[in-house]
């Protein structure tokens, strides 16, 4: 038993290192600044009410103009906002106004939200935001797609005896690991189903969230907000990236695979989600499995041989035909632990291509907690290797450069287990805290996840709706 705690990982901008990416865009400029195909101008499509276009575009001009940070001692966690600007940070700027815009009449959303069936209303809700999607998809030149969401809409299809939620962001990640009411995700996920054959990413925000200076309890400080929102679509308009994972020369082209189950609406069946990252700079695809079994005796899901041969087969086809090179080596993360048919499946896909480096990886929430004598929780990046295969992580902890824990909740560890590995547990473990800083929704750079399993995780949430003969999009910006 070994205790160790592992170094942040860097990540690259236009013009050096950091390990915030808040700090990173700010001083160095987003890494693709200086792709010759890079757009500098990203096009926004709006769609929502009038008083929320209005307090969208209120919202946009203050994002363009910079946000101070919110007053504390804590400056690194509290950054303040540069601006969305073509002079430096971003080095892009927003286009966007009337001719962008569709708005939907307040008569036809209070007739829509009288339905009695909460089923028919969220049918009819989206139906709604729907038309609107198409007309700008199809008829004006938009990169991206904001959906204001009104904030009696929100109550109607989401409080359910009682229960409530107050998300700052219909499209964010939660900072705080909160479970989220199944209801709110309804809509969110039939629309981004719906549409997805439009070919335009949709960005939806609650209307209660583009409120300026509120004070709100809970909610987050305006330059947060506008570091995420920003950051959310520059990435899905642009569809680059605005920083990467240092790259190291000395190691292996590695392709990364997480492997997600997710249920069919009518919850009879499981299918797999499979999230492709090509390599450490994010480039990837996303492809849908088929059903699978469960196990009988803890309900589990699994595939058989068959069925992860073919699924890895398709994800190393998709490789080769976007690099037109096979990778040196493979790391498959799952969230639950391999079965032996799996491991056959997967080495064959693996040795049929001529792949000599394989690793797979289990990657889920530890019941073992560690104790500091400090006030804080562990360190994010604490090791504790239980034996060469085994080892638990936190990936949530305090942070250094944060000088503070930035959570709610007393963080959990990941337990991180290695049946196949070529690579030490070690080296692992700091793929994993590297590829929780991958998430473009979030700038905070403290994931529990890596993006492999959180991106699969959310295809999941969303592929349930994409019909069967509807060819899902490829891209984690139609997803997330």
């Amino acid at each position: 038993m070994q205790i160790k705690i592992l170094e942040e990982p860097k990540l690259e901008f236009a013009n050096g290192t950091h390990i915030c990416p808040k700090a990173g865009i700010e001083t160095l400029g987003v890494y693709d600044k200086n792709d010759e195909f890079r757009q500098s101008e990203l096009r926004l499509g709006i769609v929502g009410r009038g008083e929320g276009v209005d307090l969208l575009d209120l919202w946009i001009a203050k994002c363009q103009e910079g946000i101070e940070g919110k007053e504390s001692k804590y400056s690194n966690l509290f950054r303040g906002f540069g601006g969305f600007t073509l002079h430096h940070g971003f080095y892009a700027k927003f286009l966007y106004g009337p001719t962008l815009t569709r708005t939907i009449q307040k008569s036809e959303l209070n007739k829509t939200l009288k339905i009695q069936s909460r089923e028919e209303r969220v049918k009819v809700c989206v139906d709604l935001y729907f038309d609107q999607i198409r007309f700008l998809a199809e008829h004006r030149p938009v990169d991206v797609i904001i959906c204001v969401i009104p904030n009696d809409m929100f109550d109607a299809l989401t409080k359910e005896k009682g229960k409530d939620e107050d998300p700052e962001n219909y499209d964010g990640d939660s900072n705080d690991d909160k479970s989220k009411n199944s209801l709110e995700h309804n809509f969110r996920r039939l629309l981004k189903a719906k549409t997805m054959h439009l070919g335009k990413p949709l960005q939806l925000v609650l209307e209660k969230s583009l409120s300026i200076d509120t004070g709100n309890k809970g909610q987050q400080d305006d330059a947060t907000r506008a570091w995420n929102f920003c950051t959310a679509l520059y990435y899905k308009g642009n569809k680059t990236i605005p920083w990467r994972l240092v790259e190291e020369t000395h190691k292996p082209k590695t392709c990364y695979v997480g492997i997600g189950f997710y249920k069919s609406r009518d919850n009879e069946t499981v299918s797999t989600s499979l999230a492709q990252v090509f390599d450490e700079f994010g480039h990837g695809v996303i492809l849908r499995g088929a059903p699978v079994q469960l196990d009988k005796r803890d309900r589990r899901p699994y595939m058989n041989e068959e069925q992860a041969f073919e699924l890895l087969m398709n994800a190393l086809n998709e490789y080769d035909h976007a690099l037109m090179q096979m990778p040196a080596r493979i790391v498959i993360h799952k969230s639950s632990n391999f079965r032996e048919e799996e491991i056959r499946g997967f080495t064959r896909a693996i040795e049929s291509k001529g792949i000599r480096m394989k690793d797979f990886v289990t990657v889920m929430e530890s019941k073992v907690r560690l104790y500091s004598y400090e006030q804080y929780p562990p360190v994010r990046g604490t090791l504790l290797s239980l034996s060469e295969s085994k080892a638990i992580l936190y990936t949530k902890g305090a942070v250094n450069f944060y000088k503070t824990y930035p959570g709610m909740y007393v963080p959990s560890p990941l337990e991180i287990r290695a049946f196949e590995h070529d690579s030490s547990l070690e080296n692992l473990c700091e793929e994993v805290l590297g590829l929780t800083k991958m998430n473009w929704n979030n700038t905070q750079f403290d994931g529990r996840y890596p993006i492999t399993l959180e991106c699969s995780r959310k295809v999941g949430e969303i592929m349930k709706y994409v019909e069967v003969n509807q060819k899902p999009q490829v891209s984690y910006s139609f997803y997330m």
